[in-house]
């Protein structure tokens, strides 16, 4: 199966010919080299302009800066290309449905004119440092602090769990420029750091359990001087700023988890039909037509309120609770998928040479990245 042949309504004919432009970049450049790369555990930055020269990176980004100006729909069929045809692109989705709208919102016209060409482009990849060792989801317990010396901020502290560590050539680092005020969260800028600053240090590539190719590290600020033009919009502004982006962020997760449970199902329809035991196709079994059933309806019903909420988000309606419910439903949705495929290929399922496997592995982090699912209840919960 294709997700084209799954009724949307979310997009028009322009959207689902740059998805034809998508799949044949991702089927050319990327999966030739998938295995590689994710036994390296990082994508060659030489990758990254090939993805900017067909519209792949930030393609939201206004025509005065480099970009083609169009809406996060394209985005979107970003993300669900990937993820249905398991592609290495974390990275990719990071710069275009995240970094770069903080710049679009909050950036001065230079640090625009300077930065977004850049990324549109792909000759610069873009990480944000939001996490820390000791706070995880808790960004208002950040420790990394930005001291003003004369014109320059002086950066300490570490952050971990930083997708695109190693390949980051500029980091949106989210830390503390006034650590007395309260609450705590007014003390929250977000303040860019070039990767060649004195003081910048990666750390390792960490070893995950799942998205092997994702340069995933550790970073360290040790008397970082930036000039305090590098701080992003307005000084104790930043957690304002993170809570106004975070939907579109999750709402990219969602898109991904339900394109990516779409491909763990249909793979698993026809491994069903080819595999037989006790004589006959699996599928032939009502204990798995009964699950692939089950799984199907969910996977429709899953569709139709992405393209709900893609809807809100394109006329820019939709709210926090929102993008925190599609992170939630289409994340749980994806492990109810992954688990139970994984399942219905028997022992072939724990074999890291099928898809399934690495599938199941990478779905995991989805419940925890861009705030936990349980962190998403409760941000619901506060609105009832």
């Amino acid at each position: 199966m294709s997700l084209d042949l799954i009724p949307r309504s979310a997009y028009n004919e322009d959207h689902e010919a740059f998805r034809s432009s998508v799949r044949r970049f991702l089927q050319d450049e990327i999966a030739p080299h998938a295995a590689e790369w994710a036994d390296a555990g990082i994508v060659p930055k030489s990758v990254w302009p090939k993805a900017g020269a067909v519209g792949m990176l930030c393609p939201t980004v206004p025509e005065e800066f480099g970009g083609l100006g169009l809406d996060f729909g394209y985005n979107a069929i970003v993300d669900e290309e990937s993820a249905y045809y398991g592609r290495v692109t974390t990275g990719f989705s990071l710069q275009s449905d995240i970094v770069v709208n903080y710049l679009i919102t909050y950036g001065s016209d230079e640090q625009k004119k300077k930065w977004l060409p850049l990324m549109v482009s792909g000759e610069v990849v873009t990480a944000i440092a939001m996490t820390e060792p000791g706070t995880g989801s808790d960004l208002q317990g950040m420790r990394t602090t930005a001291k003003k010396d004369g014109n320059h901020y002086v950066i300490n502290g570490s952050k971990t769990y930083i997708t695109n560590g190693q390949n980051a050539d500029l980091i949106l680092v989210c830390c503390k420029t006034d650590t007395d005020i309260e609450p705590a969260w007014k003390g929250v800028s977000i303040v860019l750091v070039e990767a060649d600053r004195e003081g910048f240090k990666r750390g390792r590539n960490l070893d995950k359990i799942g998205q092997d190719e994702a340069d995933t590290s550790e970073l360290f600020f040790e008397d970082v001087r930036v000039p305090i033009t590098n701080c992003l919009g307005e000084e104790g502004k930043g957690f304002i700023y993170l809570m106004s982006e975070l939907p579109q962020e999750r709402l990219s997760i969602a898109v991904s988890a339900q394109a990516s449970a779409q491909k763990a199902f249909d793979d698993t329809v026809e491994f069903t039909r080819e595999r037989k035991a006790f004589g006959k196709p699996i599928l032939d079994f009502q204990n798995t037509r009964f699950t692939l059933a089950d799984l199907k309806t969910k996977l429709q019903v899953g569709w139709a309120h992405l393209d709900w909420a893609l809807a809100r988000h394109l006329k820019k309606e939709l709210t926090a609770e929102e993008g925190a419910a599609a992170k939630l439903w289409h994340t749980e949705l994806q492990w109810e998928v992954m688990d139970k495929c994984l399942q219905l290929h028997g022992g072939a399922g724990y074999m890291n040479e099928y898809a399934i496997a690495r599938a199941w592995r990478g779905a995991r982090v989805t419940r925890i990245f861009g705030g936990t699912n349980e962190i998403m209840k409760e941000l619901i919960g506060r609105k009832l």
